[in-house]
C-alpha cells in the first residue's frame, strides 16, 4: 500500500486534530479508563508568555494605586456606545464580574476562586451564569493596557468590582493586590458530571443535603443556586436550604449570606428584556468574527433596556447605582407575586408598589418600570433565620453595611492565602480568623542544639518523616490553606484526624514539644527539623552527600487562632504517599493520588519521586507493608523503582487494593502491594519515570529528587 499524498491544493493538515474535543487528547478518547495526568500538567511555563525573570509579586508593588483607582472610577460612568451602561455607570457589571470570579471557590478542595484571572478561560468564560461578562473585561482592557505587566487581570477583576461599590457610596473594608494570572485553562477542575448546561445530577438523593462534594453550586454552570428557584421551579424555602448549603460552601454564615445576597442586589439589575433564543454563541463556540466575545445578539437591538443575559428582568431596588437600604426596604415593605420575564423567567414583583418606589428605565429617566425579586431574594424574606437577620439589617444600615463589607472582602481574599501574602496601601491591619493566622516565629534559637536534642530522642526515621509529612501535607496550592507552619497538627482538629494516626502522633509530639520547650525554637520548626533530619539520615545510609535544607522561623498558631470548623475540610481522607485510603467510596486510590498531589503543587515526576522515597522510608499509614519493596528500610534507595520494573516477578490481586508481589520461578510473595504503588508501573508515563530512578547511574539522581521534592512540599507554605 502506497501512502496517502494529498491532491493539488489539498490541505495536508490534519483539522481539528488540537482543537476537536473528540481528537484533543487521542490516547484517552481510545482508552478512557486509563489513568489522565494531566491534572499535574496544567499551567507549565511554556504558556506562560512573561520572561522567565518575572516577578508578578514584585512588579504589582511599582504599581500606581491612586491613580489606577481613580480611573477605574472614571471608567464606572464612561458609558460606551458598543455596550453602554445601566443608568450610565457600570458598577452593577463590574461587581457582577468580580463576584462571578470569586464566588466559583468551594472550600472542599479550595479550588475556584478569583485568584488566577481564570474567568477568561474556558469553561468559566462561556458558563450560563457569566453571560455577558464579556463585554465587562472588554470594557476593563483600556486599563490593563495601561498598567500592564503591574497589574494582573486577576487583581484588576476583583478591584473593578470594589471601586464599583466605592463610587456607588460603600466604605469598603480594604482590598490586596497579589494574584497572579494563570495563561491557560483549568481544565481538570471537577465542576461537575453533568454533560449539559444547567444539568443537575450532582445529588445522592432527594435531599438537598446530598449535594457531591466538592461542589458548591447546584447546577453545572451556576455560581450559586439557581435564580428560579430550585431546578428552575419556585419555593422559596426550598432555594433557602440551597443558598444555605452553597454559601456554607463557600465559607460564610448565614449572616455573612443574607449580607451578600442582598449587597449583591442592592445595586445593578438583571437582565431578560428579550427573547434568549436570539442570543448566539457562547465565546468558547463563536465565530471567529466575534473575537472572543458570545452571546451575541445579531437579531434585535440587544442593549440597554433591550440586554439579555440571565432572563430575569428588572432592578431590586429604587436607586440601582447607590449603596443603601433599598434592598430591604423594597423586599419587606412590599407583597410580592410569581411573575414571568418578558424572556420568560420565573421571577417575583411588587403588588401595588407606588411608581415613586419603582427604578427608572436603564435609559430614559421619565419611565418608571417594575422591580423585581428572585426565588433567592425570596427566601431572605421567608426563611425565619433569614428573616430574623434581614430585619435586623434593616433597622440597623450601618451594621448591614459593615457586615457586606467585611464579607465582600472575605469572598473577594479567600483564596490569596494568608496575609502574608497581601500586598499595596489598602491590606486591613485586622487579624481575620479566617486568614489562619500564625504568629511571628523565632528563628535566633541554636538549630545545632535543636538537631542534637532530636538525633538523641529516640525516636525512629520513619516517625519523624510520617510526623513531618502530616503536618505539612495539608497544604493546598489552591487557596493557600494548610502547611506546617502553625504547627496546627498538635491542636484540635488535625491532632484527632485518623489519617495522622493520634495515638503514634502523640507521643512523637510530646517529644518534639518538650525539644521546642527547652530550645526556644517552635514546634512548627521542630517538627519539620526531625523530618529533615531523618531523610538526611536516610540519604546518608545510602551512601550520598545530600544536604537537606532548612531554614528557621516558622511560628506556632494557638487554638484561639484556629477556626477548627474551617479546618475540618483540610482533613486527609485518603494519602496515596502513606499508602492509606480511609474510605473504599472515595474513588480508585490512584486518581485520588493525582487530586492530592495537584492540590500540593506537585509534577508528576515529584510524586513520583516522593512516593519511591516515602516507601522505603517505611511511612505508610498504620505501618502497612504494601509497597515496601526492599530489605533496607530507612536507607533512601531507589529499591521501590528497581522492584517495581524487575521482570523477574508476576503481580496478583488479593483484594480491592491488595496484591501479591511474587516470584515467576518459586511462586513465593516477595512483597505486597496497592494500586498506588502498582501504578508506577502500569501507567506508562509513570513507568517512564519510574524506569528513570531505577536505573543504576540515577540512584544519586532519585535521591536529589526526592530530598528537592520534599524540601518544597515543608517549605510550601512559607510566603
Amino acid at each position: 500500500m502506497t501512502p496517502h499524498t494529498p491532491d493539488a491544493g489539498q490541505c495536508p493538515v490534519m483539522h481539528g486534530a488540537n482543537t476537536d474535543k473528540a481528537t484533543a487528547n487521542a490516547a484517552q478518547a481510545w482508552w478512557p479508563k486509563a489513568l489522565n495526568l494531566d491534572i499535574l500538567h496544567q499551567h507549565d511555563t511554556k504558556t506562560n508568555p512573561m520572561d522567565a525573570d518575572f516577578n508578578y509579586r514584585e512588579e504589582v508593588k511599582k504599581l500606581d494605586v491612586p491613580g489606577l483607582k481613580k480611573d477605574l472610577t472614571a471608567l464606572m460612568t464612561d458609558s460606551q456606545d458598543w455596550w453602554p451602561a445601566d443608568w450610565g455607570h457600570y458598577g452593577g457589571l463590574m461587581i457582577r464580574m468580580a463576584w462571578h470570579s470569586a464566588g466559583s471557590y468551594r472550600i472542599a478542595d479550595g479550588r475556584g476562586g478569583a485568584g488566577t484571572g481564570n474567568q477568561r478561560f474556558a469553561p468559566l468564560n462561556s458558563w450560563p451564569d457569566n453571560v455577558n461578562l464579556d463585554k465587562a473585561r472588554r470594557l476593563l482592557w483600556p486599563i490593563k493596557k495601561k498598567y500592564g505587566n503591574r497589574l494582573s487581570w486577576a487583581d484588576l477583576i476583583v478591584l473593578a468590582g470594589t471601586v464599583a461599590y466605592e463610587s456607588m457610596g460603600l466604605k469598603t473594608f480594604g482590598f490586596a493586590f497579589g494574584r497572579e494570572d494563570i495563561w491557560h485553562p483549568e481544565q481538570d477542575i471537577h465542576w461537575g458530571a453533568e454533560k449539559e448546561w444547567l444539568g443537575s445530577s450532582r445529588y445522592d438523593s432527594d435531599s438537598r443535603d446530598s449535594l457531591e462534594n466538592p461542589l458548591a453550586a447546584v447546577q453545572m454552570g451556576l455560581i450559586y443556586v439557581n435564580p428560579e428557584g430550585v431546578n428552575g421551579q419556585s419555593d422559596p424555602l426550598k432555594t433557602a436550604m440551597d443558598v444555605r448549603l452553597t454559601f456554607k460552601r463557600m465559607a460564610m454564615n448565614d449572616e455573612e449570606t443574607v449580607a451578600l445576597t442582598a449587597g449583591g442586589h442592592t445595586v445593578g439589575k438583571a437582565h431578560g428584556n428579550g427573547s434568549a433564543q436570539n442570543l448566539g454563541p457562547v465565546p468558547e463556540a463563536a465565530d471567529v468574527a466575534e473575537q472572543g466575545m458570545g452571546w451575541i445578539n445579531h437579531s434585535t437591538r440587544a442593549v440597554g433596556r433591550d440586554t439579555v443575559s440571565s432572563g430575569l428582568e428588572g432592578a431590586w431596588t429604587t436607586h440601582p447605582t447607590q449603596w443603601d437600604n433599598g434592598y430591604f426596604d423594597m423586599l419587606l415593605n412590599h407583597e410580592w407575586e410569581l411573575t414571568r420575564s418578558p424572556a420568560g423567567a420565573s421571577q417575583w414583583k411588587a403588588i401595588n408598589i407606588q411608581e415613586v418606589d419603582m427604578p427608572v428605565d436603564v435609559e430614559d429617566p421619565s419611565i418608571r418600570v417594575q422591580p423585581m425579586m428572585t426565588d433567592a431574594d425570596m427566601a431572605m424574606k421567608m426563611d425565619p433565620a433569614y428573616r430574623k437577620i434581614s430585619e435586623r439589617f434593616y433597622k440597623d444600615p450601618e451594621y448591614f453595611s459593615q457586615v457586606f463589607a467585611r464579607a465582600w472582602f472575605k469572598l473577594t481574599h479567600r483564596d490569596l492565602g494568608p496575609k502574608t501574602r497581601y500586598i499595596g496601601p489598602e491590606v486591613p491591619q485586622e487579624d481575620l480568623i479566617w486568614q489562619d493566622p500564625v504568629p511571628m516565629g523565632n528563628a535566633s534559637y541554636d538549630v545545632d542544639a535543636v538537631t542534637a536534642d532530636i538525633l538523641a530522642s529516640g525516636l525512629s526515621v520513619s516517625d519523624r518523616v510520617a510526623t513531618a509529612w502530616d503536618s505539612a501535607r495539608t497544604f493546598r496550592h489552591s487557596d493557600k490553606r494548610g502547611g506546617a507552619n502553625g504547627a496546627r497538627i498538635r491542636l484540635s482538629p488535625q491532632k484527632d484526624w485518623a489519617g495522622n494516626e493520634p495515638e503514634r502522633l502523640a507521643k512523637v509530639l510530646a517529644v518534639l514539644e518538650g525539644i521546642a520547650s527547652k530550645t526556644g525554637a517552635s514546634v512548627a520548626d521542630v517538627i519539620v527539623l526531625a523530618g529533615n533530619l531523618g531523610v538526611a539520615q536516610a540519604v546518608q545510609a545510602a551512601g550520598f552527600d545530600i544536604t537537606v535544607p532548612f531554614k528557621p522561623g516558622r511560628g506556632d498558631a494557638t487554638a484561639e487562632m484556629t477556626d477548627a470548623e474551617s479546618f475540618a475540610v483540610l482533613e486527609p481522607v485518603h494519602d496515596g504517599f502513606r499508602n492509606w485510603v480511609g474510605s473504599a467510596n472515595l474513588g480508585s486510590p490512584e486518581e485520588l493520588l493525582l487530586d492530592r498531589a495537584q492540590l500540593m503543587g506537585l509534577t508528576a515526576q515529584q510524586m513520583t519521586a516522593l512516593i519511591g522515597g516515602m516507601r522505603v522510608l517505611g511511612t505508610n499509614h498504620g505501618g502497612s507493608q504494601h509497597g515496601v519493596f526492599t530489605d533496607r528500610v530507612g536507607v533512601l534507595s531507589n529499591d521501590f523503582f528497581v522492584a517495581l520494573t524487575e521482570m523477574a516477578y508476576q503481580w496478583k490481586p488479593t483484594g480491592r487494593n491488595a496484591y501479591d508481589i511474587c516470584e515467576r520461578k518459586s511462586g513465593k510473595v516477595k512483597w505486597t502491594a496497592s494500586r498506588v504503588d502498582l501504578v508506577f508501573g502500569s501507567n506508562s508515563v509513570l513507568r517512564a519515570y519510574a524506569e528513570v530512578y531505577a536505573q543504576d547511574d540515577n540512584r544519586e539522581k532519585f535521591a536529589r529528587d526526592f530530598v528537592a521534592a520534599w524540601t518544597q512540599v515543608m517549605n510550601a507554605d512559607r510566603f
